[in-house]
């Protein structure tokens, strides 16, 4: 454990290093303010709650989460730095889990900096707030989920953009497997499918915590979503270092 948490602060570390965690945290800021400001009409609902927030943050993780995930192991090999990463007294899953960490725990910030718009909420109405620290947990898993997909999929190339579109286009599949659109269709032509993807739909799972209910069996489906997507990491990290 001492291991990971030292990789996970030497890359934590390195966020903030660059210009990079500033920029992604601005925008990340901005396009939220916006959508549930502006697009998610927080005003003219007349409620004291966020569900215009926790509608949109699953669609604005799907664009930069990858943008943070691009660059954990596509610039590693790109450097040749992989090489010396584990040549270290670490074991590459430490590794895999330490930069994992890192990126969920600047997540983690990002999400703590929108707490201005709890507060808005609690002026201007009588919110829930137990609804809205499910949200936020839930909004941490989500973040989560893409984060370890986003990792896997770095580890397989040097080019960072291709990183990034491979990312986006699975963490999109997984957001949308619920959606009416996508059910309908496998549903008329594959009916198994159909049910599989409403269980795989990180989306489906985390509209539960937008209603306050935090359930055990959601629990477990993002632990075993993001424990899968690390163990595949830590397999293609270990097929490929040699590349």
């Amino acid at each position: 454990m001492r291991n990971t948490l030292i990789v996970a602060r030497r890359e934590l570390g390195g966020y903030f290093a660059t210009p990079v965690a500033v920029v992604f945290i601005v925008i990340f800021l901005a396009l939220q303010g916006v959508l549930t400001f502006n697009l998610g009409n927080f005003f003219d609902r007349n409620q004291a709650d966020l569900a215009p927030f926790f509608n949109f943050i699953p669609w604005v993780f799907l664009l930069l989460v990858p943008a943070i995930t691009m660059r954990l192991w596509a610039e590693e090999r790109r450097l040749g730095t992989i090489e010396l990463l584990l040549t270290l007294p670490i074991t590459q899953a430490q590794a895999v889990v330490g930069k994992f960490l890192a990126a969920w725990a600047f997540c983690a910030i990002a999400l703590l900096l929108t707490f201005p718009f709890v507060i808005t909420v609690n002026i201007l109405g009588r919110p829930d707030n137990g609804v809205i620290a499910t949200g936020y947990l839930g909004s941490l898993l989500v973040a989560g989920s893409f984060l370890s997909i986003g990792a896997a999929l770095s580890a397989l190339t040097k080019n960072q953009v291709i990183a990034f579109v491979l990312a986006v286009a699975v963490c999109f599949i997984f957001a949308v497997a619920s959606y009416p659109l996508v059910t309908d269709f496998l549903s008329r032509n594959a009916p198994v499918l159909a049910d599989v993807a409403r269980r795989l739909s990180v989306a489906e799972r985390f509209q539960s915590f937008t209603r306050g209910v935090i359930s055990l069996r959601d629990l477990i489906f993002f632990a075993s979503f993001i424990g899968f997507w690390l163990f595949l990491n830590t397999v293609i990290v270990e097929h490929r270092k040699a590349d």
